[in-house]
């Protein structure tokens, strides 16, 4: 492995990592839609594979968000 073919490799880790985050940022805003709509804990976790406990944070966290909005 040569340092140029690194660096490159290394750039498209950053890149996943920053896609990563905005996809991860869009499921917390969708499961907290998915609450506000009313669809159960029991199947957002099954959509998404979290557990009840990562769902009830991550809803909790839009709630404390949309609280503190002006």
């Amino acid at each position: 492995m040569d340092k140029r073919s690194l660096a490159q490799l290394a750039q498209r880790f950053r890149e996943a990592e920053q896609r990563t985050e905005i996809l991860r940022q869009e499921l917390a805003v969708a499961i907290q839609q998915a609450d506000a709509d009313d669809v159960t804990q029991k199947d957002i976790c099954e959509a998404t594979g979290y557990t009840r406990q990562q769902v009830r944070r991550i809803v909790l966290a839009g709630e404390t968000e949309t609280a503190t909005e002006p």
